[in-house]
């Protein structure tokens, strides 16, 4: 049955307060728990109210008096009915059942027989919590939430102290530590019991020790006997069956401070606490993610481009030097590198910057076509051409024109492309009047164009007026831990673009994506992670999302074949480069002719197997 105390003023003032905790300060002080208007009394906490059992004491603290039935006491057992006297104020306890018989309705209180013990303690203990819920929802300052959730657990169980121990990595860690007056407590490892601990660990039961230092289990414990522990109470946190912490509750001058009924609100209220803890754990970890992705990417990240390997680094410092230039620049690079990406990022930093970016995919527009959509056409040019129309080139006047795949351009329009580039004028298909154009050239092509000149797909002579500069993008698999970076910038944009739940990687998808060698490149890992965020069903990404079993990844061979397939195309390549002379392939490698013709001969018979 809960209690409500009376006080009287000697003005005629009324206050009743329920008794929820179990210590409680009385004063004219607003850092009391009760504050009463008495001149009598001195100033700051006049007295404290401690349950013991059932037993209510009131006990006057230096420079307050304390009388009952004219006795002035140093302490009194408070009994309902009983006027006793704080001062000159009135003070009386009063139960339930005796305010309702004062208006004519006696009567059971509503909660008194809930199985909590205590009903409206638990009702009050759940109504903080909800209260807590309320706060988590509205800020996420996991310090800040988890003081306030001691502070409640400390006033609803009317202890002295209190710690919240989470599992950190496997190891115990108090995370906060506090008192009554809401103060945080210094040096809180040396404050708990580990034998406590360790026994709600063990049984994964919540524990409660009216009297420590006479208690047959830990009596003789070292970090009882030091602390000089009375009561005390720990319950686990548990997810998902595995404990995740505790909440440890103690008075250390009080001995069977804590009933069963306690332990039961306590272990209620460790059980929601539980959820609450682990959302703000899960949601201070996403924004702690979320904040040091977005630290990485300003520390990692040039204009648009993200990456800080060695070779990516050395791709910025080439931009920083040639943008400011009009120099032309070829970049070189795997399909899906971001080839576009750095052209860009020359046109941003270039002077320039303020006029067009007009990029063209020359492997992209037929051939016929090709050559209007470069230099513009007349009207009556050809068949269709109803209108004279503008090119490429003349839409890039004042800005940078951008060459994509220039490798696929056909060889009778490089000729037509040669002579725009150095006379820096063009002429409309069916037109004869030159124009004069003040462009720059940026191109990009995955070819190997050394390659492709030996063949005559390519002239040598538009490529060195291409490649004045080059910039060289490496592969995706070459490029470290930039692949994380990056798989983490496209994850979070894609989940704003699409409104979608997803929120991080598991830490096997991380791995899987570190592995995998990426073939496409960026690009596949792009379409890879947008597929993932709309069609993944959980807030984390895992290797299957990414289509990363084990099937996607080379499988492992024995390192002496690895080693046999090395030096076969390292033979290769060396004789390709000395146009198939074996003795001088020989002497390059520093190898036996003879280990040249065994190559060749296991190569032949490889190239034509017998039936």
């Amino acid at each position: 049955m809960s209690t409500t105390l009376v006080l009287k003023t000697p003005d005629g003032q009324e206050k009743r307060v329920k008794l929820l905790k179990r210590i409680i300060s009385i004063g004219k002080g607003s850092g009391n728990d009760i504050i009463i208007e008495d001149d009598s009394l001195p100033t700051g906490t006049a007295a404290t109210l401690s349950r013991d059992g059932a037993a209510w004491t009131l006990e006057p603290l230096p420079g307050a008096s304390l009388t009952v039935d004219g006795d002035r006491r140093s302490s009194h057992d408070l009994s309902p009915h009983e006027d006793t006297y704080l001062g000159d104020s009135l003070v009386r306890l009063e139960s339930e059942a005796t305010i309702d018989e004062k208006h004519g309705d006696a009567q059971s209180p509503p909660f008194s027989a809930s199985r909590y013990g205590r009903g409206q303690e638990a009702l009050t203990a759940l109504s903080q919590l909800h209260a807590f819920s309320e706060r988590l929802l509205a800020n996420y300052d996991l310090s800040r939430l988890l003081d306030a959730l001691m502070d409640t657990v400390i006033e609803v169980t009317g202890a002295d102290k209190g710690f919240l121990i989470l599992i950190d990595d496997g190891e115990l860690s108090v995370k906060v530590a506090r008192n009554l007056e809401r103060e945080d407590i210094d040096d809180a490892v040396s404050r708990v019991s580990d034998t406590i601990i360790k026994k709600v660990l063990s049984q994964k039961e919540p524990l409660i020790v009216s009297d420590a230092l006479n208690h047959d289990d830990f009596s003789t414990s070292q970090s009882v006997v030091n602390l000089k522990l009375c009561s005390v109470m720990c319950a686990p946190l548990t997810d998902k069956g595995e404990i995740t912490g505790l909440i440890y509750v103690g008075n250390d001058s009080v001995v069977d401070l804590f009933e069963p009924a306690d332990l039961e609100v306590l272990t209620v209220f460790s059980a929601q606490a539980s959820l609450i803890i682990s959302n703000a754990l899960l949601v201070n970890s996403l924004w702690r993610e979320t904040k040091d992705l977005k630290r990485t990417l300003e520390e990692k990240r040039f204009g648009e481009i993200i990456g800080s390997c060695d070779a990516m680094r050395e791709v910025f410092r080439r931009i920083e030097k040639v943008a400011t230039t009009d120099i032309s620049v070829l970049i070189t690079g795997e399909t899906g590198t971001g080839k576009e990406l750095v052209a860009r990022e020359i046109h941003r930093c270039s002077e320039r910057a303020k006029g067009p970016f007009i990029d063209i995919n020359c492997g992209a527009i037929p051939e016929n076509l090709l050559e209007s959509e470069l230099f513009g056409h007349v009207r009556g040019a050809f068949t269709g051409a109803t209108s004279t129309r503008q090119g490429r080139f003349q839409a890039a006047q004042g800005g940078t024109l951008f060459l994509d795949e220039i490798g696929e351009l056909p060889v009778s329009l490089q000729v037509k492309l040669l002579r725009a580039i150095q006379d820096k004028t063009v002429t409309k298909v069916g037109d004869t009047r030159p124009e004069p154009v003040n462009i720059r050239i940026v191109a990009a092509t995955n070819k190997d164009l050394d390659q492709e000149i030996k063949t005559g797909a390519f002239r040598e002579d538009l490529y060195y007026r291409l490649n004045v500069i080059s910039v060289h993008l490496p592969p995706l698999r070459e490029r470290g831990d930039d692949v994380l970076v990056i798989s983490r910038y496209l994850l979070d944009k894609h989940a704003k673009e699409y409104q979608s739940r997803v929120r991080s990687f598991s830490s096997a998808a991380l791995k899987a994506i570190r592995r995998y060698t990426w073939p496409g490149n960026v690009r596949q890992m792009e379409n890879r992670i947008r597929k993932a965020v709309v069609l993944a069903e959980k807030p984390t990404v895992g290797p299957a999302d990414l289509d990363l079993g084990e099937s996607a990844f080379d499988p492992v061979v024995p390192l002496q074949d690895a080693i046999e397939h090395f030096k076969a195309g390292y033979i290769d390549e060396i004789l390709a480069r000395n146009a198939g002379n074996r003795t001088k392939t020989a002497k390059d490698l520093g190898v036996d002719p003879r280990t040249i013709f065994r190559h060749l001969e296991r190569k032949s018979g490889e190239d034509n197997p017998k039936d």
